[in-house]
C-alpha cells in the first residue's frame, strides 16, 4: 500500500471526494479502487496505478486459532511483523513501530536484527488496515478491531511523530474509530517520550519495559539501562502518573534463574510502592538461551508483590507456536 500518496491524487478533487474515499478504504474496507464505482474511471484508474490498496502480507495462525501473525513487504522490500490476538470480545492488533530496533534487548528476537529505519504513518496504520479486513472476512462482519497495542517491532518513542500521527487516525471516528483508553504504547524507557505523552490530550495508556528492579541486572538485560536508568524512568513516570491521573502498567518478562527470584520481587516492591502501577508478568518467550521461569517462580513472584500490595496480572501465552508472542518478531528472519 501506498497511501501517502493519496492527498497529492485528490488535490484538484471537490473536498467531498477525500471524505468519500476515506469511508471507503477505513469503514467498507475495499481492497480494489473497482469497488468504488463512485468515482470517476479516470481518477479510479489514476488511484489504481499510483496508490494500490493491496496488502502483500502472508499469515500465520496459531492452533487454537486465537492468535495470527502476519509478515508485511513493505514498498522497498523491507519487512515487518504484526500480531492479530483474539481473545474474548476483543481483535486485539500488536503494531510495529519501526524494522528492526536498535535497542538489542536480549530476550528479544527484533534486537538481534538491528535497526534498518522507522515506519511511515501509513505503514503502521496499514497493519491495523490489513487485520480490520481479516476479522470483515473471517469472523461476523460486525466485528473490528477494538484494541491497539505498539508492543512489536521497535521503539515507539524512537519514531514519536509517526507514532503519534498514526494514533490520531486509529482514534478518528471518520476512520478506525478506536478509543484512546483502547490504545497502549509501550517503551523500554525513553524518558523524552514519556514526558511528551503527558501533555497529549488523548487518554493513552501508557506501559514501562523494566524487566528487572535494579540498574546491575536491567543493564545486562537492555543496554538503554545505562542511558536511563531505572531511578530516572520511574521518576518520569511519576510525573506522567501526576499529570495525567493514569494508571501504568510495569511490563516483567520472567526468565528462568535469571530474574525470578523473589528476592527480586521484593525489591521491585519497594521500587513500586505507593505508585499507580499494575505489574505485568510475562513467562519469556525462547529466544536465543533465555527460557521462560516456572509456574511456580511465576507464582511466588506473583505472591510477594501481592503481600507487598502490588498490582499484578499475567499475559496469556499467545502466539507461541507461530512466533507471535512477546519478543519473538523478528521480520521474518528466525533465530
Amino acid at each position: 500500500m501506498n497511501l501517502n500518496y493519496l492527498g497529492g491524487i485528490l488535490r484538484d478533487q471537490p473536498k467531498y471526494r477525500l471524505k468519500q474515499v476515506e469511508e471507503a478504504i477505513y469503514r467498507e474496507l475495499i481492497t480494489n479502487w473497482d469497488k468504488m464505482t463512485t468515482l470517476p474511471l479516470k481518477l479510479r484508474e489514476e488511484l489504481k496505478q499510483k496508490c494500490s490498496l493491496g496488502i502483500d502480507a502472508e499469515i500465520f495462525e496459531s492452533k487454537n486459532k486465537d492468535t495470527t501473525r502476519a509478515l508485511i513487504t513493505l514498498e522497498d522490500g523491507e519487512r515487518i511483523e504484526t500480531v492479530l490476538i483474539k481473545h474474548r470480545d476483543r481483535h486485539t492488533v500488536c503494531v510495529s513501530s519501526q524494522v528492526g530496533c536498535s535497542l538489542r534487548c536480549n530476550f528479544c528476537a527484533t534486537g538481534m536484527m538491528g535497526f534498518k529505519r522507522d515506519l511511515t504513518k501509513e505503514e503502521i496504520i496499514e497493519q491495523v488496515l490489513f487485520f480490520s479486513r481479516y476479522i470483515r472476512e473471517k469472523y461476523k462482519a460486525e466485528d473490528r478491531v477494538t484494541n491497539v497495542v505498539f508492543m512489536g517491532m521497535g521503539e515507539p518513542f524512537l519514531n514519536y511523530n509517526n507514532v503519534m500521527k498514526s494514533i490520531s487516525d486509529l482514534n478518528d471516528e471518520n476512520k478506525f474509530n478506536i478509543g484512546a483508553r483502547r490504545i497502549s504504547i509501550s517503551t523500554s524507557g525513553i524518558i523524552d517520550g514519556i514526558e511528551k505523552l503527558a501533555d497529549e490530550p488523548l487518554q493513552i495508556n501508557l506501559a514501562i519495559s523494566l524487566h528487572a528492579p535494579n540498574d546491575k541486572l536491567r543493564s545486562k538485560l537492555m543496554p538503554i539501562n545505562k542511558k536511563y536508568n531505572i531511578a530516572d524512568v520511574l521518576e518520569a513516570t511519576k510525573e506522567y502518573i501526576n499529570k495525567t491521573s493514569r494508571q501504568v502498567m510495569i511490563e516483567y518478562i520472567m526468565i528462568k534463574g535469571v530474574n525470578d527470584n523473589p528476592i527480586f520481587a521484593k525489591e521491585l516492591a519497594d521500587r513500586l510502592s505507593g505508585g499507580l502501577y499494575v505489574v505485568n508478568l510475562i513467562a519469556c518467550n525462547p529466544v536465543g538461551d533465555f527460557k521462560p521461569a516456572t509456574t511456580k517462580a511465576i507464582e511466588e513472584f506473583a505472591e510477594v508483590l501481592e503481600n507487598n500490595r502490588i498490582k499484578i496480572t499475567q499475559r496469556h501465552k499467545f502466539g507461541r507456536d507461530v512466533e507471535a508472542a512477546c519478543g519473538q518478531l523478528a521480520g521474518g528472519r528466525r533465530k
